[in-house]
């Protein structure tokens, strides 16, 4: 008798086998490419936290370049809550000026840095209401104040310290060498009881911020007066 030539093509074991492996490797290439993606995004998301750090910093930088020292009228004060700025508003003149403010508070359950800011001033009376709403914005915000506030980074905690004398000192302590007041004083009610003979020459500012940003950990910048030295922060 003659033999029966097999007749060609797989089993079902070895299309079955075949099936899996084409699994396995769509699988494998699935996770693979989930994490290029993930990486990806996360890597968007630390240049973006950072970019946003850069530019709050440079707006910081930015208020205190522009502040400005009025008759009878406080340019910078901390006051252990909110830094208050008299400022410029812009290179025209007639357009008066605004108050910037700077302060930590908690939203939706995170210490955050946020900056607010005035509409501009031109009478005395204006001056006095942005002073004084600067300070409400900084502990009870209504609805007007918080449409004027940007959420600068999370943000642990952060100190002040003024420059004055030769040497660093608490903004609150009127003795460039004595020690730090144990709780801050009673915030005034206005620029003209808060007024401020001589700017200091420099502010530092101490950022504590959280673990798991793109920037972590402690951040001190140092801001010079424009008019002591030609110079601006650092």
């Amino acid at each position: 008798m003659i033999a029966r030539r097999r007749q060609a093509g797989f089993t079902l074991v070895e299309l079955l086998v075949a099936l899996f492996a084409m699994a396995l490797l769509a699988v494998m290439s699935w996770r693979g490419l989930d994490g290029m993606v993930r990486a990806q995004q996360q890597t968007q998301a630390r240049s973006d936290e950072a970019l946003t750090l850069q530019v709050g910093l440079e707006q910081w930088s930015a208020d205190l370049d522009a502040v400005v020292q009025l008759p009878r009228t406080a340019a910078l004060d901390w006051n252990g809550r909110v830094l208050r700025i008299t400022r410029r508003g812009s290179a025209a003149p007639g357009d008066g000026v605004i108050v910037a403010a700077w302060t930590r508070r908690i939203v939706d359950g995170q210490g955050t840095w946020l900056r607010w800011q005035s509409a501009p001033a031109t009478t005395r009376e204006q001056l006095d209401r942005a002073w004084h709403q600067a300070d409400t914005w900084a502990q009870t915000p209504g609805d007007e104040e918080r449409r004027a506030e940007v959420a600068v980074v999370p943000l642990a905690e952060w100190q002040l310290f003024y420059f004055r004398g030769g040497a660093w000192t608490n903004p609150q302590s009127s003795d460039a060498s004595g020690p730090a007041p144990a709780a801050p004083p009673a915030a005034p009610s206005g620029p003209g009881a808060l007024a401020t003979p001589v700017l200091p020459d420099g502010v530092r500012l101490v950022l504590t911020l959280p673990p798991g940003q793109s920037v972590a950990g402690v951040l001190t910048i140092d801001w010079v007066r424009p008019t002591l030295s030609g110079g601006k922060s650092s």
